[in-house]
Order: C-alpha cells, then structure tokens, then sequence
C-alpha cells in the first residue's frame, strides 16, 4: 500500500519510497533492472506469492513505474517493462543498497555469526556436561581429558573453524584451549598455540579472559554475551581486530568461551561506506549525462511534432512529419500527418462552404431585389408581366427559404436535438410513397422511375426522417441521372430481418477521391461543379442514419453510375 504522505513529499526518494510501497515492491523493480519481464520470473526470483505479486505488479502499473506489453494475444500473455519514471528509480535503489549495505550487514553479519557461536557452545557444552569432568594428574592442576570426551570433540572440530575455545575451572585457570583463528592474534589469548592440550600454560591466560571467566562465574548465566554488541570492549589490536565472545557455564564448575573474529565484515563495510560516495558520484554523472542524450534522442521527434503543430496553427495546413520510427511516436506522426490532411480538408471545405453559400444566398437576393424592383419601376399596371415577376420574386424567397431551413434541419440532426419517434412500419410501403410523388416530374422531364417494393417490409424507425432519406437519395439520383433517363428503386429483405434500400442512377458516377467525402456537409464533387445545389442532402441524410444507428455507403463507378443504399432494422 502506498504512503500517501511519503508520495506528497518535497525528497525525491522519500516519493519514490511511498509510490513503490513496501519490500515486495522495490524487489520486483530490483528484478526488472536486472532484465525481467515475465510474471513467472519475478516469481521464481523472489518466491512471493502469485496473488501478492499480481497486486505489486497492478500497483506498479498504475504509479507508472512499469507498463504491460502484450507479447501474445492467444492466450492474452503480458510483459512489464520499465517506464522512464521506472528507470529513474535505479538511483534510488542504489541509495537503498549502500545504506543496506553500511547501516545494515555489519549487525545481521554479527546476528549471524552470534547464532553460530551459541550452536558451538550448546555442542560443547554438552559433550563436557555428558562426561562429567576433566580427572587431575598431578599436584600442579595439570588435568587429563577422558579419552572419550576428547574423541567427541574432535569429531565436533567443524565448529571451531575460525573460532578460539577454552574451557577453565572455578580458580579461572585453563584447562583446554584450541584455537582455529584466521588472524594471528586472539584478543583473549595473546600468544596462542594453535594445538590442542591437556594442561594449563600461563601464557595463555590475560587481564581480559581471567575477567571474563571470573564475570562468568559470578553471574551464573548459562547465555552468557559481552555488552556492546557482543563485541570485546576496548580489545583492539594494533590491526583494527574486533572479535565477539560467547561465554558458559557449566554446573557452576568450568567456564567454556569462544570467539572469532569479526575483522573482515568490518573491513569491507568501511570500504562500502568509503567507496560508495565516490560511485554515486559517478554514478550521478553518467545517469544525467545519459539522460540527457536520451532525452535528446526521445524528445528529438517530439519536438518535431511541435514544430509541425506551431505551423498548422499558423494556417500552413500541408505540414507534415516524417517517423523516425515503427514505435510508438512512429505512429503519433503518422496520426499527426492524417489529423494534418483531414484538418487541411476541413479547411477547404469551409473556405468552398462561404463561396457556395454566398453564392446561393447571392443569387435569390440579387433576383428578388431585381425583380422587385422592376415591379416597382416598369411594370406599371401590366398585371400579367407584374405576375410573372411577383412568381420569380416568390420562387427565388422559396429557394432561399429552403436553403435556410436545410441548414437548420442539418444542424438539427447533426446535434442530436431533434428527437427519434421511432415506431414500427412498412418501409416498401414508405418507399413507393415517396416515390409516387416523383412520378409526374420524371415524367414531365421524360425519365423512368423504377420501384421494386412489392414485399412488406417492417422495420423500426421515425418513419417522417426516413421519408426524408429517400426524399434526399431519389432527388439526387435525378439529379445525376444518366443518358439513359433511369432511376431505379429497390427493397430487399434481408435474411437477418434487415431491409436493405438502394437507389441507383446511371450517371456519370463518383471519382475514386470524391467517394470518402461525398456525404460530407456543403461537399460537391468535381462533376457537380457550377450545377445548382446546396450540398446538404446527402449530409442531412447520413444525420438521420446515424442517428439511426443504420449502415449506409455508396458504390459507384465513373461512368457507369451509383448506388446509394442503407440498411435498416
């Protein structure tokens, strides 16, 4: 779990440490910088269990210290790798190893070798308390050790690696000594023999095991230690040598004592904590150095992106930015290079929007102020000349009426504003309706108007916004109507219950590069270029499709005509 006010901290590793957590945590992040993905070798490595490690894993995805890459999508199989907020924390962890390292193994080192003092003494203890005492043999207190105590300590002589022993009486003097230490000295015994013997030598008693022995005596402690840290106090020798001792007493007749030395660990914790600044130094150089070229190398395409989008924003819409790379940022550029064409297009297609609409406004004005006032100036009481013009005046408000209204009911649509009723109909039935309206102006005009809908066709929808779809769909397949005069309508039943709609012209067709834009508002193809039209048919209709939630499209090809078709349910 997160420690919240760690997180909120102004230390940069007083963060890192409440954002990772806990133990497990700065385990599996040691893990990941030593290369591991999986999920299988974080728990090998650390042996946590799998339902802790999904946790750790989740919450090290959330903090943004790793990612989850899928590296097989059958089953769905995951990597975690290292984010560069994930990387940052190498320093951290360095931090975490030198204080570990200093502050730390010197006590756990000295915890251990305790344990490994005390099993020694139990072992020993027990062997002397088994056979009872050492036998004198002569009046200078020399003693004999029984032959078969003395084989059982021998077998035993694995535990004295590294380590001085004793074993002396109540008048303090040695009976036993062996010792077994790597340095050359023992703080206790300043001028030991590395042999074993049966009898007593002055030289090896001094100030400090007399005391020991004596203090041993005296408490009666059967675990007895030295204070500080189980270390001898103020043994030090001309080489820095530390030792620890642990003393026994055994039935208040002998004092059995082993040290060893504690030299090495302290040696090397000296030269961690001596060294160590230095490395981090290093360390801190090369980490910025390399930083900073890597964040040149990884910000050099994001600035080309920036550069590029400072452009666009001064209207150079034709920008464009090349990839670096089949990566991630690859494929930002190439979503900046179509968010750069689309928005480009968008431009274009407002700047034609303003010069059609203009136009289209422009024109009914200009004929309705014309012929207004010619009504006022010249026709006098001519009435049929006066109604002829009264009619182009009525006509052209007409037009421009529904010019204005097609731009509202396109907005409408656009925005969601006007409301489905959507009921249960037969759409053949709507269709032939709609169509049969058409009937007069084909033809009048001498075209053909085909329907195929002779098949019920029940769908659910707002039946008055789908009369309009096909309103908009048969108006513009006349528009486009081929040579050959004919417009064909046609409803099929599809076997899923769906009713598909098409409307086919025999025109001139749509080019290739006008087909992804032709339901766009205010768009007009190259081939409707000077025809008169306002361009939102189409783009009211796929309002109402979508709205719908009905699939729409069109397929056409240059000079054979199109078909425009939806599909409905």
């Amino acid at each position: 779990m997160k420690n919240e006010p760690l997180c909120r901290a102004p230390c940069p590793i007083a963060r890192s440490l409440g954002r990772i957590g806990d133990s497990w945590s700065i385990m599996i992040l040691r893990d990941a910088f030593a290369g591991f993905t999986r999920f299988d070798e974080f728990q090998k490595s650390s042996n946590v269990a799998p339902n802790i490690l999904s946790r750790r894993l989740k919450a090290l995805v959330d903090d943004g210290l790793l990612e989850k890459v899928c590296y097989s999508s059958t089953p769905p199989r995951y990597e975690y790798h290292l984010t560069p907020r994930g990387r940052d924390f190498r320093m951290v962890l360095l931090a975490l190893v030198w204080l570990l390292s200093v502050k730390l193994l010197e006590p756990m080192y000295n915890r251990r070798v305790l344990a490994d003092l005390n099993h020694a003494a139990d072992v020993y203890s027990a062997i002397i308390e088994k056979y009872g005492k050492f036998e004198s043999f002569d009046k200078s207190g020399g003693v004999h050790i029984p032959s078969d105590m003395m084989e059982e300590i021998m077998d035993n002589r694995g535990l004295l690696a590294g380590k001085c022993f004793e074993v002396a009486g109540t008048d303090c003097k040695v009976l036993l000594h062996l010792h077994q230490l790597q340095s050359d000295q023992c703080l206790l015994h300043p001028n030991p023999l590395s042999q074993l013997m049966e009898y007593s030598e002055p030289q090896w008693n001094s100030t400090a095991a007399v005391n020991l022995r004596a203090t041993t005596f005296v408490l009666g402690d059967l675990n007895f230690t030295l204070p500080d840290s189980r270390i001898l106090p103020g043994l030090e020798s001309t080489s820095g040598t530390r030792q620890m001792v642990v003393c026994r007493n055994i039935n208040n007749q002998y004092s059995l004592i082993l040290s060893t030395d504690l030299e090495r660990v302290g040696q090397a914790a000296d030269v961690i904590s001596a060294q160590m600044p230095i490395i981090a130094a290093v360390l801190l150089i090369v980490s910025i150095a390399g930083a900073y070229v890597f964040s040149r190398w990884f910000t050099k395409p994001i600035s080309a992106i920036s550069r590029a989008a400072r452009e666009m924003a001064r209207g150079n819409y034709k920008v464009r930015v090349t990839p670096q790379a089949d990566d991630e940022l690859g494929a930002l550029a190439g979503d900046f290079n179509t968010m750069a064409r689309e928005v480009g297009r968008t431009s274009e297609l407002q700047r034609d929007l303003i010069a059609n609409v203009s136009h289209d406004l422009r024109t009914p004005l200009t004929l309705i102020k014309g012929y207004a006032e010619t009504v006022r100036d010249l026709t006098g009481d001519n009435k049929e000349k006066r109604d002829e013009q009264l009619s182009v005046i009525v006509d052209e408000t007409d037009r421009l009426s529904g010019l204005v209204n097609s731009v509202m009911e396109l907005s409408k649509y656009s925005s969601g504003t006007e409301k489905l009723n959507p009921v249960q109909f037969d759409l053949a039935q709507l269709c032939d309706e709609v169509a049969y309206r058409y009937q007069n102006i084909c033809e009048q005009s001498g075209y053909t108007l085909t329907v195929d809908a002779a098949d019920p066709c029940t769908v659910t929808a707002d039946p008055d916004m789908m009369s309009r779809v096909v309103h908009n769909l048969l108006a513009n397949a006349i528009h486009h109507i081929g040579p050959d005069g004919c417009v064909a309508l046609r409803v099929k039943p599809q076997p899923d219950a769906a009713v598909r709609v098409e409307i086919e012209d025999h025109g001139a067709g749509i080019a290739r590069e006008d087909l992804p834009y032709i339901f766009d508002k205010y768009y007009r193809s190259r081939a409707d270029a000077g025809k008169v039209g306002t361009g939102l048919g189409l783009s009211i209709t796929k309002a109402i499709l979508i709205n719908h939630g009905f699939p729409f499209g069109v397929d056409s090809e240059p000079g054979k005509g199109s078909i425009f078709w939806f599909v409905a349910h």
